[in-house]
């Protein structure tokens, strides 16, 4: 199975969803597209939906670490919601939750983060 990929900004929030799966062969490919939007608009935090992600790898993992950092450095944050309970336990095992924050839903992220859905 693929990755798909959907990526939409919101006021200063880049939104990412993603379905299917994030492994090493399609790692890379969300790496470029996501930090081409950072380069290219005003990003100051990222959401990303996992709703629809049905296995994540640990390349995966660091693709969601990188962009994380790549955040930070930018001043925002990042948050994680929707997540497969498959996904969950290996963010979990990662220790990925204690830098992460872990919405229920992408509406509560953006709320949490003072955007309007």
């Amino acid at each position: 199975m693929s990755l798909g990929i959907d990526i939409h900004v919101k006021e200063s929030v880049l939104c990412i969803r993603l379905t299917g799966e994030l492994d090493h062969h399609t790692a890379e490919t969300l790496r470029k597209q996501v930090s081409g939007h950072l380069e290219q608009t005003d990003i100051r935090h990222i959401v990303m939906n996992l709703a629809d992600l049905s296995f994540m790898d640990s390349s995966g993992l660091g693709v969601v670490l990188g962009r994380y950092k790549e955040i930070k450095q930018l001043g925002g944050e990042m948050i994680v919601c929707a997540i497969s309970p498959a996904v969950k336990r290996l963010f979990d095992m990662s220790g990925l939750f204690k830098i992460i924050r872990l919405e229920q839903s992408e509406q509560r992220a953006l709320e949490t983060l003072g955007v309007a859905s």
